[in-house]
């Protein structure tokens, strides 16, 4: 009998020896291979000892990468909005995945968007003349060359896409009166946006259109933006007619200019505006 008591206690010694090893510790986290979730749980065993386990359908290692990416991305983004053209474009080419990466959390923060402003922009140029010649000012993934009939010459600081010329929008290849409309749809971006308009202005034909779209932040005086009339107004003075202002989006306005027909002083000294930089927030 004493042996038999002797055995059964081994036994149960071994059982629970077995249940412990059961337990996940604080030095075996799952497998990043293996479905987990966002979060990690603390949780404390029959004898006091505390546990970690991830659960759920996504890693705790993804949630990291994807925060490290957003981070990134925003710091990418301050610097595209507080340096100029010519030196986003030399930092682009130093290291064209950072542009990769950009474009990534840029499309990330557009999927919070009720709206696209390229859509509306699209609309616009379906309803018009489809023999207009396009010239699109960082055209990011080149989405309106994409969706409408128009010959459209896209441009941005680097070309993942053979319709896409990289260059810098202060200065694109294009002859001097060559095309009907010149689209900036988020991208008045660089401390030197007004040598882009110039340009734009240059390559425009007499009575040619330029199609603005901004973040509506940018133009908030109540909250740090540049007043929209004096935007408007150095748009003006640099050689275009005012066409239409839509402020009724809440998350970007619409700007639209007509190309005088006049010559505009090369010298002018025009007082443009200090557009406020758009900082996306982390989600």
């Amino acid at each position: 009998m004493a042996d038999e008591g002797s055995s059964s206690r081994k036994r149960k010694r071994a059982k629970r020896r077995g249940t412990n090893k059961s337990k996940v510790s604080t030095n075996n986290l799952p497998d990043a291979t293996e479905p987990t979730s966002q979060d990690i749980v603390v949780s404390a065993s029959s004898d006091g000892k505390k546990t970690l386990r991830v659960s759920g359908s996504s890693s705790f290692l993804d949630k990291m990468r994807a925060r490290l990416s957003g981070g990134h991305f925003r710091m990418l983004n301050e610097k595209l909005y507080t340096c100029t053209g010519e030196e986003a474009l030399n930092y682009f080419k130093e290291d064209k995945v950072l542009f990769d990466v950009y474009h990534t959390g840029y499309q990330e923060q557009m999927t919070h968007w009720p709206e696209l402003p390229v859509n509306l922009i699209i609309k616009w140029l379906k309803e018009h003349d489809p023999s207009f010649i396009v010239a699109d000012f960082g055209c990011g993934d080149a989405r309106l060359s994409k969706n409408v009939k128009n010959k459209v010459f896209s441009f941005d600081l680097v070309s993942k896409d053979p319709s896409v010329i990289a260059c810098d929008m202060s200065n694109t290849p294009l002859d001097s009166a060559s095309v009907d409309v010149a689209v900036f749809c988020l991208s008045l971006m660089g401390v030197n946006y007004a040598s882009y308009l110039a340009e734009a202005r240059r390559v425009l034909k007499p009575r040619g259109w330029l199609l603005i779209s901004e973040v509506k932040s940018r133009f908030d005086p109540s909250n740090g933006g540049a007043d929209p009339k004096k935007f408007i107004k150095a748009v003006c003075e640099l050689g275009f007619v005012s066409a239409l202002k839509d402020f009724s989006n809440k998350m970007f306005i619409l700007l639209y200019f007509k190309k005088k027909d006049e010559k505009t002083s090369e010298g002018k000294d025009i007082d443009w505006p200090q557009l406020k930089p758009c900082m996306y927030k982390r989600r």
